[in-house]
């Protein structure tokens, strides 16, 4: 059994794929102000091998936990991925969504896919057929929007994003999630729309944190799938082994 670890840091959260080679066995959530025992994981499940990506610095007490492993990657604009990366400004690009990609490639080899990752951003994120990442969009997340009509108004109030919404909403908060939510669908089919009259045949995948509040508003036939950003991980570290 060959045990290995996906490490996905995000702003806020932390997420740790625990694959027994392709097939993804558990997942541990936290949140980054925990202090997560990284080497009491790695003992308990008898890990081999581990791939981080981080948003973030990556905390000391995880990167020491690694270097006892037989062989781990951090990943970054250097590391060798299982498909041709397009994209102008790699150094600047995401790794979230280096990964995002990577699982499309291993769900959907040769074929064009589109990852629609729905966190703190909405990223949209293609690979065509010849397994060439081509780069994408990327629009505010449902949060940021939230945050940002608070941030930008004088008497707007934050508010928590809640599953549901209304097309007429009746007071400044069910307003404000009718515009945040029913915009963001609407937003989303527009775009599957202009990419579906490129690629008339085109796979999409929704993923993220907030794809379960949009994937029921979509109009497009879609396939939500979760842990794809650990799925990818995981590919990149089998790909560089």
């Amino acid at each position: 059994m060959e045990n290995k670890l996906a490490i996905d840091i995000g702003n806020t959260r932390t997420k740790i794929g625990i694959f027994d080679n392709s097939v993804l066995k558990e997942v541990l959530n936290f949140e980054n102000n925990t202090n997560i025992n990284s080497t009491d994981i790695i003992l308990q499940h008898h890990i081999h091998q581990a791939i981080i990506s981080s948003t973030i610095q990556i905390p000391s007490h995880i990167l020491e936990a690694l270097n006892t492993l037989e062989r781990h990657i951090i990943l970054n604009e250097a590391t060798k991925l299982p498909f041709f990366n397009s994209y102008s400004t790699k150094d600047t690009l995401g790794k979230d969504r280096l990964a995002l990609i990577a699982a499309a490639h291993t769900i959907y080899p040769n074929q064009n896919t589109l990852v629609i990752g729905c966190g703190t951003c909405i990223t949209f994120n293609f690979i065509n057929t010849n397994n060439e990442f081509l780069g994408g969009s990327i629009h505010p997340g449902l949060k940021m929007r939230l945050k940002a009509m608070h941030t930008f108004t004088g008497k707007l109030p934050l508010i928590a994003l809640e599953e549901e919404a209304v097309l007429i909403g009746n007071d400044t908060k069910s307003n404000l999630l009718s515009g945040v939510l029913f915009a963001a669908g609407k937003e989303i089919d527009g775009m599957i729309d202009e990419y579906l009259v490129k690629f008339p045949k085109l796979n999409i995948i929704l993923t993220g944190g907030d794809a379960d509040l949009l994937v029921k508003r979509l109009k497009n036939q879609i396939f939500a799938i979760s842990n794809l950003t650990l799925i990818g991980l995981n590919h990149i570290l089998e790909y560089n082994a």
